[in-house]
């Protein structure tokens, strides 16, 4: 098993978008290349929503198959768990799930492994960040003030940790005339990789329509290897 590139997707804020944007740019990334899904939020999994996916996934020799779905590998906790269950555990609860969805999950050979982060930067971020090597960590984040102060302290915390920032995604997810801190991204040397416009079609994750918009953000993925 190989997987060649790690990229982690995230913010401390919820409610960014951060579980669309990347199916969106599994989506894109998907039709040259092979990409697989980690939903590492444990408690609000949402990929096996996003696509439409029903099933669990079968085990062999211990390990989870992951689902394949418009030819993305994907393993969500949602899943594995009742869809209508919560999942009530605590620190080394959650951190041992992560876990097990990382070490116990037969991914073959990838090009792309994409996370999708929970929110915070608490237990969840550090463990997956001991059990993985990531490559890449792409911000995801509006010009709403909560999200760029959420932000900011997930910055701090990747520059300790001195995970690779690759950029950041600014997701319009109201019909707002807000503009961004642009301020904040050029004094830290991170670079803007695209945005996403506000768009009934990308509300209700039309498919064909977010892979579309998403193509330049993997572009810019695939010119950085």
């Amino acid at each position: 098993m190989a997987i060649k590139r790690i990229i982690a997707i995230g913010s401390a804020k919820g409610g960014v978008g951060k579980s669309s944007i990347t199916a969106s740019i599994a989506l894109s990334l998907s039709k040259h290349t092979s990409v697989g899904i980690l939903d590492a939020d444990i408690y609000g999994p949402n990929q096996h929503i996003l696509f439409n996916i029903n099933k669990k996934p079968k085990i062999s020799k211990k390990l989870f198959n992951p689902i394949n779905k418009n030819k993305i590998k994907i393993i969500s906790m949602g899943n594995i768990l009742n869809n209508d269950k919560a999942a009530i555990w605590r620190g080394p609860m959650l951190s041992g799930a992560i876990k097990k969805l990382i070490n116990s999950t037969n991914w073959g050979d990838l090009d792309y492994l994409l996370i999708d982060m929970p929110p915070g930067t608490g237990d969840a971020y550090l463990t997956i960040f001991n059990e993985l090597k990531i490559d890449d960590f792409i911000l995801i984040t509006n010009p709403n003030k909560l999200a760029m102060s959420d932000l900011k302290r997930t910055v701090s915390m990747l520059k300790k940790l001195k995970i690779n920032i690759l950029g950041y995604i600014n997701n319009i997810i109201f019909d707002t005339k807000i503009d961004i801190q642009d301020e904040y991204f050029e004094s830290n040397n991170i670079k803007h990789l695209g945005t996403f416009q506000f768009d009934n079609k990308i509300y209700n994750f039309d498919l064909k329509y977010i892979s579309k918009i998403s193509n330049l953000i993997s572009d810019k993925i695939l010119s950085s290897t």
